[in-house]
């Protein structure tokens, strides 16, 4: 996987979501204001990490190869990478961060209707191309939040068809065996961000954080999926939160 470096302190790592590159934490690490060392990581069929064919175990296993164990920031995609991230190798997070992520499909029938979804999804994105498909995938009820000056366009163009669709096909939501069952055996803090606008995701952080041993649920005023961009200088003030408390009771090396 490739990998950003930028400062240094109490290492934190972050994984963006679907069509996005680790650049797109960028605007949200100039609002953060704790001093601590942010590896941003492009996943895989993303960006500048072209292997694309990882399965949502595999890419656990990635991560905690390519992070320091610390905080693990996940937006969307990038959460359910940080939780299957986190609950196979607990040790190398001391504080999960997951940002409208979710544990999984529980039914096996909705989890294979899904399966089908992303595989047509990803015929798709081969079809039109990555131009056409970014227009199509910002153009989502989701997506309503963003607007021209926050969407990251350019850097979504940068991915390639190939990379987004077999994203897709190994590690799309799909693929992602239910963790429901394996909240409850995460020792760390975990503490899950939603936008009050994104009702599912709301809905499913609220029953997440039940099952958590430590679990915060932030829920942003105004915002949607995109709660982080949306209402970006609240994002950053819990994660700061997170850092402070970390950096003060814990040293990463421990």
């Amino acid at each position: 996987m490739h990998r950003e470096i930028h400062s240094q302190g109490y290492p934190v790592t972050y994984i963006h979501g679907f069509t996005q590159t680790g650049k797109t934490w960028m605007p949200l690490l100039h609002e953060l204001t704790t001093p601590h060392q942010a590896t941003l990581i492009d996943a895989p069929g993303h960006g500048d990490s072209h292997l694309a064919s990882l399965t949502l175990e595999d890419c656990g296993n990635e991560i905690a190869q390519n992070m320091t164990p610390g905080i693990l920031v996940g937006y969307s995609m990038g959460a359910r990478m940080a939780l299957h991230t986190a609950v196979q190798h607990p040790h190398a997070v001391r504080h999960l961060v997951l940002i409208s992520g979710t544990a999984g499909i529980k039914d096996d029938a909705e989890r294979l209707a899904r399966k089908t979804s992303d595989d047509s999804l990803a015929d798709h994105i081969e079809q039109v191309g990555v131009p056409a498909f970014i227009d199509e995938w910002l153009a989502l009820p989701m997506f309503a939040g963003l607007d021209e000056s926050n969407n990251n366009k350019s850097e979504r163009l940068r991915n390639t068809s190939s990379g987004l669709a077999d994203s897709l096909r190994f590690a799309g939501t799909g693929t992602q065996n239910s963790l429901w069952t394996r909240l409850s055996t995460f020792p760390s803090p975990v503490t899950l961000i939603t936008g009050a606008l994104d009702l599912k995701f709301t809905d499913i952080a609220i029953e997440m954080a039940q099952l958590f041993p430590q679990s915060v649920h932030h829920v942003v005023p105004d915002s949607g999926h995109t709660v982080h961009v949306e209402n970006q200088a609240a994002c950053a003030h819990i994660i700061d939160d997170v850092i402070r408390q970390c950096s003060a009771t814990a040293s990463p090396t421990a």
